[in-house]
């Protein structure tokens, strides 16, 4: 385990954010240009690092602006300090939990910053197109360690350039990553983000299958799921640095190497980082109209090994019992076990025996299920524990491989009204709505913390041939995630609850 220290960056404030709104709308109209420097960094203007600091190498990190010249002090016009501008968003923010509009209190709390934010945003969509797309070029496949490992120190190296602290964290199938970026009020409860850099795709995959661009979509192996959510959220913070700001409150994330596979030890620091956590974000894509995910099925992994016993087909297969048959009538038997509403079944993998002319002494499937309700995953996986052999000398033993709670809708959801409202703001039609799959925020929605996922990009095709990003949709996300990492937080949750 080790820890990198972060640039040190000058404390932000929501009138320096107004101050920079004619830099960055300048800004916004050139293209990005090519960086020769290794890696990206705070600008000059917005931040500091100890001489000895040693350089990040990153070809590919996001560029950041220009330093900005003195503001004129007409910008500044109806934020009279910066202690007043942080107080009245602050207000409005907590007015808006009460009224439950934040649009109108939010946008004559900010002036100019809306559309500072959103201008930078597509200045800096075309480099987080590029970061997307090398981050993609690097196989990840769920369980090679050297791959995922390779991964890591590159986010570790983009995200710390934006100023965060990286942790890399071993794992058995590879190291997962703990990132903190300090925020201007510490004594704040943390924001978490979570995210994954593994992928359902096999080392070699690109050889036939490589990262292309066309038509306004940018396809290949891991671009939706979810490279693009983790080059989003870079982009963001490069962004956030661009405006002189710090995040509002502490954020941390966690980026495990094993999601894929249902989280099986990277959900130890997901869970370990719930505690005291405000809210959580998922880094995962949003629906394919860019609806964000208000709550998920339950998942459970589970492994069916069945032993018989080997004899001759052809001379002694009496004296045989063949797995694979014995195989073969549970899964049929598990189907009827499974079949009640939002309780689906599916048969992912099939092994067993080793030749046509000898019984099989051994068969195994591995099955994924989702599930509606706790209660449903409970009484489901209640009745698999409980198979018995159909045939004498068979053994059946059921193994759960991982497992992740429903996290069930819930009503009001003052935290998808936040960012609805923050996208608002921003010129963005945004909602929500439950989703089939299930995710590392499976686990803090099931335990009614704040939770939204989908935050990463705009797409579909995840764990399919045609994944793909759309790559209009970039510059809503980063700014969008931007103003979210800058605004306090409504109070998400009665007191009663904490």
């Amino acid at each position: 385990m080790t820890t990198d220290p972060a640039p040190a960056s000058a404390p932000g404030t929501m009138a320096a954010a107004v101050a920079v709104t004619a830099t960055l709308t300048a800004v916004a109209t050139e293209a990005v240009r090519p960086v020769s420097r290794p890696a990206v960094a705070p600008s000059a203007a917005t931040a500091t690092a100890p001489a000895t600091a040693p350089a990040v190498a990153l070809p590919t990190a996001l560029p950041t602006a220009p330093p900005t010249a003195p503001p004129s002090a007409a910008l500044l016009t109806g934020a009279t300090s910066a202690t007043a501008t942080t107080s009245a968003v602050t207000s409005a923010v907590a007015s808006a939990t009460t009224d439950g509009d934040t649009q109108p209190a939010l946008t004559a709390a900010l002036p100019g910053l809306p559309q500072a934010i959103s201008s930078r945003a597509r200045t800096l969509a075309g480099a987080v197109r590029r970061r997307c797309a090398d981050l993609a070029r690097i196989e990840s496949p769920s369980g090679d360690a050297p791959r995922l490992d390779a991964l890591a120190e590159e986010l570790s190296a983009g995200f710390r350039s934006t100023g965060a602290t990286a942790r890399r964290e071993s794992g058995p199938a590879g190291d997962h990553l703990v990132l903190q970026w300090d925020g201007q009020d510490e004594s704040l409860p943390h924001l978490l983000v979570v995210g994954h850099h593994d992928t359902v795709w096999p080392a070699g995959i690109l050889a036939d299958w490589p990262v292309t661009e066309q038509d306004g979509v940018l396809s290949g192996p891991g671009v939706v799921d979810m490279k693009g959510g983790l080059a989003i959220l870079e982009g963001a913070f490069a962004l956030l640095a661009d405006l002189g700001q710090r995040p509002h409150r502490t954020v941390r994330l966690v980026v495990v190497s094993d999601e894929e596979v249902g989280s099986p030890d990277g959900k130890r620091l997901v869970e370990r980082q719930l505690r005291g956590a405000a809210a959580v974000l998922g880094l995962e894509p949003p629906h394919p109209d860019g609806r964000l995910k208000t709550a998920r099925r339950g998942s459970t992994r589970v492994r069916l090994t069945v032993t018989g016993h080997e004899a001759h087909a052809g001379n002694d297969a009496a004296d045989g019992v063949s797995a694979v048959d014995e195989l073969v009538d549970q899964l049929v038997a598990v189907r009827g076990l499974v079949c009640q509403p939002g309780t689906e079944l599916n048969a992912g993998r099939i092994s067993g025996g080793t030749r046509a002319n000898v019984i099989a002494g051994r068969a195994e499937a591995e099955l994924g299920l989702r599930f509606a309700t706790m209660e449903a995953q409970r009484r489901t996986l209640d009745n698999l524990a409980r198979l018995t052999a159909q045939r004498p000398g068979a053994k059946v033993r059921t193994e759960v491989l991982s497992s992740r709670p429903a996290w069930p809708e819930r009503s009001g959801n003052p935290l998808l009204r936040h960012v609805r409202s923050l996208a608002a703001v921003l010129g963005q039609q945004l909602d929500g709505a439950p989703a089939g799959g299930a995710g590392d925020t499976n686990l803090p929605g099931s335990r009614g913390l704040p939770t939204l996922d989908g935050f990463g990009a705009v797409g579909a095709g995840a764990h399919a041939r045609h994944e793909h990003i759309r790559i209009d949709q970039l510059a809503p996300r980063i700014a969008l995630l931007t103003a979210l990492l800058a605004v306090p937080l409504p109070r998400l949750r009665d007191r009663s609850e904490g």
